[in-house]
């Protein structure tokens, strides 16, 4: 698996398109037992090299109600974005992950990743990449059926401080998926 991590950190296949670069952020560990899938490294994240090191990660553990020290545990939480490296900003926020990675990267990884028990799918990219045609027709649907896709994955919005508008307007997200996702977490852990 490091030759493989070692690889997608050096990966350069996209890089015409990137406005700062390649710098691929991915952690993963085969003893890991959930995967965290997200969208792509934001402009702090990409300045780190340190995977949701943001205000968006800030909130992402308070929703699977873990520490620091827990989450940057690869060994419990493989990270893998379904673009790894910032893919610029766009009009209303960063441009949508680079499509060259999941298809490139992810069945590698995840067939090193043999311990995997929940994968979090977070924002519609992950999710209809994973879920496909089972995904719903908008986040909130799918978010709302997260039983559906259960035991393997557990949709989320995505945890960014822009969202507070759909935190506020659905608030069953709260009541109904946090226990189920921190429950889960707890176990895993």
């Amino acid at each position: 698996m490091q030759d493989l991590l070692l690889n997608i950190r050096q990966c350069s296949i996209c890089e015409k398109h990137l406005p700062l670069g390649p710098r691929p952020i991915v952690t993963a560990h085969p003893h890991a037992k959930i995967v965290i899938i997200g969208q792509a490294p934001g402009i702090k994240v990409h300045n780190t090299g340190i995977p949701w090191n943001d205000a968006s990660g800030n909130r992402l553990r308070d929703w699977l109600n873990v520490t620091e020290e827990v989450f940057y545990d690869e060994t419990k939480i493989a990270i893998i974005p379904m673009g790894f490296c910032y893919p610029g900003k766009g009009k209303t926020g960063d441009l949508p992950p680079r499509p060259e990675c999941a298809p490139q990267w992810h069945k590698p990884l995840l067939e090193h990743l043999t311990n995997v028990e929940l994968v979090i799918l977070i924002g519609m990219y992950a999710q209809n990449y994973y879920l496909g045609k089972q995904a719903k027709k908008t986040l909130t649907e799918t978010v709302a059926n997260f039983k559906d896709y259960l035991p393997k994955y557990l949709p989320l919005p995505h945890p960014s401080p822009r969202n507070r508008f759909w935190l506020t307007k659905n608030p069953w997200f709260e009541v109904e998926v946090l226990p189920e996702l921190r429950s889960r977490v707890e176990k895993l852990l």
